[in-house]
């Protein structure tokens, strides 16, 4: 065999291995990738409304705009009642119609699977399942009347449930030659309300029965990793080992609710490991969030809320992040509490007002989240910022990619201006960089952000808009004054930096002395007001 010949076969069994690579997750440094088409990918996503994918033909009117919108991914909906109109009898059309239409478009896929429960209740279920509450039982109020919500309780449910999301999963196995479908969400914001768990007969006389020993060793395992809030449950029972869902746990709310989110999840775990054993690609579930102001009964009890993601991890090994829905304030927080214990940030749906860019900066950034999608998305105006923020994201993914898991990129969002300092430092590499909020320029109700990457050790590249930034090293040995070797405004085409404009003088301010020598704006008053990709290199003199 020659050389060229071994050259060939090689890159010939390189090409097999990535078309025969799923989708998966994979771990690189303390970031978590999803790996597509053999490279990692992040979801610059928008999510569709409820019904829009209940036809073929009202989303050929929805695939422009998402494409001219600049997502490389789309959330949609799949629903058990149209999949599996009568028990056995799957039709793929759909599944088949989107993953073609998708394909053809350039555009990824993310199924959101409808089944059981949608924002906690059960109306995406067939009509034989619906009809027939004797085999599918419902949830039960504290009077004893039926809710329209499933029970977490019922195996027939659960396996019926499962049995059709294997078939899901096989059919997109079969059809889908090109990677477009690259996750898929199970369920959708499960939980029941305003009571906090299933009332039914079966379902007290289960809560008044010892807690299962699988969770028992979960939690007593992961003791110094739990959540906060669960630990103070459990200590109100004297960490106990063995007992009730109330003796363990305590509280009426709170024994309910984890009794309810234990179930959920076990519920959940079935259809999961069906799923995957015919196609496993990387699952999640989603949670509506509490009201940081609101009572308990105000969102459904039992779903993957933080105070929940425990429970869930014990309950649900085989879904692999738990995502949250994010429509309330606290979008720092909530980024931090869904990235505890190494889960992976996934944001299935966020409120589309002007911030959007700024939040999906922070995220990506700051948190390494594999997806960003904000709700309702065809129905954007044609002029929302967050087109143009996807714009410069999509060009900049190969940095942000590369950067990830490395320790050389980070974030900035003003996330309420009332409470936030206009000024605030971040360190990279051996920098610390002095950043300055800004809101000239910035779209109504836009907010601050950017994300930064160190590229070497003097080259720092910002994603956004709305900051301004100085440096200062941090050691205080050698030379501490820092000005600019060049700062240029550009973009990337195929991976690499193409200068637009040079910038100095007037537009990086550096006759300015009051702001930490170096001035480096991410607008000028020559362009337009919109994000930026900024490249900047620097040096130090005596």
């Amino acid at each position: 065999m020659n050389r060229l010949t071994t050259i060939l076969l090689l890159a010939f069994f390189a090409q097999v291995t990535v078309a025969d690579e799923i989708p998966h997750f994979k771990k690189k440094g303390d970031a978590t990738q999803l790996i597509v088409d053999g490279k990692p990918f992040v979801m610059l996503a928008g999510e569709i409304h409820n019904s829009s994918s209940s036809t073929l033909e009202y989303m050929q009117k929805i695939w422009p705009k998402l494409k001219s919108s600049n997502v490389n991914t789309v959330l949609m909906s799949i629903n058990w009642e149209q999949f599996e109109p009568e028990e056995g009898k799957f039709d793929y059309s759909l599944v088949d119609g989107h993953i073609q239409q998708a394909y053809e478009n350039g555009i990824k896929i993310v199924f959101l699977w409808f089944a059981s429960w949608k924002n906690g209740v059960s109306s995406y279920a067939p009509e034989w399942v619906k009809k027939d509450t004797k085999r599918f039982p419902l949830s039960k109020d504290p009077n004893g009347k039926s809710k329209d919500v499933l029970t977490p309780l019922s195996n027939n449910s659960r396996d019926a449930d499962a049995k059709a999301f294997a078939a899901l999963m096989k059919r997109i196995k079969e059809v889908d030659k090109h990677q477009t479908v690259i996750m898929v969400q199970i369920e959708n914001e499960v939980g029941i309300k305003p009571q906090p768990r299933d009332m039914s007969e079966a379902a007290n006389k289960l809560y008044n029965s010892a807690v299962p020993k699988e969770l028992m060793d979960y939690l007593t395992k992961n003791r110094k990793d739990l959540h906060p809030a669960i630990l103070r449950q459990w200590e109100k029972g004297g960490f106990k080992t063995n007992g009730t869902w109330p003796e363990i746990f305590g509280g009426y709310w709170e024994a309910d609710e984890i009794f309810s989110a234990w179930h959920y999840a076990k519920y959940l775990q079935v259809i999961a490991a069906a799923g995957k054993k015919e196609y496993p690609i990387p699952m999640f579930a989603n949670a509506w969030l509490p009201d940081p102001n609101g009572q308990p009964h105000t969102w459904p009890s039992g779903g993957p809320v933080p105070k929940m993601l425990d429970i869930w991890r014990a309950g649900a090994p085989d879904i692999d992040c738990l995502a949250p829905d994010i429509y309330q304030p606290g979008f720092k927080w909530l980024c931090e509490e869904y990235t505890r214990n190494g889960n992976v940030l996934l944001i299935p749906e966020v409120h589309r007002e002007g911030d959007a860019p700024a939040r999906a900066y922070w995220a990506i950034g700051k948190h390494n989240a594999i997806c960003f999608a904000p709700f309702g998305f065809e129905n954007l105006p044609d002029d929302h910022p967050i087109i143009d923020a996807y714009a410069v994201l999509g060009q900049a993914l190969p940095l942000i990619t590369d950067a990830q898991g490395t320790g050389r990129m980070t974030a900035v969002y003003q996330q309420d201006k009332e409470r936030e300092s206009r000024d605030t430092i971040v360190s990279l590499g051996n920098w610390n960089l002095h950043v300055r909020f800004t809101e000239t320029g910035l779209p109504a109700g836009g907010k601050p952000g950017a994300i930064i990457i160190q590229k070497a050790d003097d080259e720092f590249f910002f994603i956004g808009q709305g900051f301004e930034v100085g440096f200062r090293p941090q050691s205080t040995r050698g030379p501490q004054n820092v000005d600019l070797v060049s700062s240029e405004l550009g973009r990337f085409e195929n991976g690499v930096f193409v200068r637009e404009i040079q910038l100095n003088g007037d537009e990086t301010r550096a006759h300015d002395t009051t702001f930490y020598r170096t001035r480096i704006p991410s607008r000028t008053n020559f362009l337009p007001p919109k994000p930026r990709i900024l490249r900047v290199r620097i040096y130090t003199y005596e």
